[in-house]
């Protein structure tokens, strides 16, 4: 109801910013150019396993130190662009204040970058991190499934959204380390039918990539549940230097 009702004042009035609410040209949609200049896209040189981009240019893509030194269960993770200025407004004003007409146009973005690291052949489900259902009817929705149900649309790609599931709420991780998010998160997944998974190569979706706590676990869950490989996917990375 809440997207046809946007959809409807889309059609009335003129088009706004979805960052800085300034009026759109003719054409455009969703963000407007001066905010879409803003956003800090990644590029390589970047970590090989998590993504993360290098201060220096002068390097090839490699592991880097955290991933030398902390095992990953998700073979390859790659991200849009840094968790800062418009992407991270517009990150914030689709999932928490409810601008459910940024979902195509996020939904995009994501397709972008799915073909440009994976062969869409190359992956056999989509699975959405999930929100534990306490989490779930605060929210209304789970933006990482909305990602997943655009991202399989546009590809083919099929999804589960209920084969991996949340069983234990965790406190909000924003203000948490890497070590604390860490142990807040194990235990908090689980597998419901396995046969779903296994031998499956596995594009793990999110909106956020922090500390990468949330999608190690994941991740570690469903290779134990039978999947192949892991890998993950999501709109933005939250660095330290953007």
């Amino acid at each position: 109801m809440r997207f046809i009702i946007e959809r409807l004042f889309q059609f009335l009035l003129p088009t706004q910013c979805h960052c800085c609410e300034k009026f759109l040209d003719e054409g455009q949609q969703g963000i407007c150019s001066d905010c879409l200049a803003e956003i800090h896209w990644i590029e390589p040189p970047f970590c090989s396993v998590c993504g993360t981009p290098f201060v220096s240019q002068e390097v090839r893509n490699h592991p880097c130190s955290s991933c030398l030194t902390k095992r990953k269960y998700f073979t390859m993770a790659r991200a849009l662009g840094a968790y800062h200025g418009s992407l991270q407004e517009a990150i914030h004003r689709w999932k928490y204040q409810g601008k459910a007409t940024l979902t195509p146009f996020l939904g995009q973005w994501m397709t972008e970058g799915l073909y440009r690291y994976w062969d869409p052949k190359d992956v056999d489900l989509l699975i959405p991190v999930p929100l534990h259902k306490e989490r779930l009817r605060e929210r209304g929705f789970n933006q990482a499934l909305l990602l997943v149900k655009e991202l399989s649309h546009r590809t083919g790609i099929p999804y589960r959204k209920r084969v991996l599931q949340k069983v234990r709420p965790t406190i909000p991780q924003v203000n948490l380390s890497g070590v604390e998010r860490e142990k807040g998160v194990r235990g908090s997944f689980q597998i419901v039918g396995k046969e779903e998974l296994e031998g499956k190569t596995i594009l793990l979706v999110d909106d956020v990539y922090t500390t990468g706590a949330t999608v190690n676990e994941c991740s570690k869950v469903l290779l134990a549940g039978g999947a192949e490989r892991v890998d993950v996917l999501t709109l933005a990375h939250a660095l330290k230097n953007p």
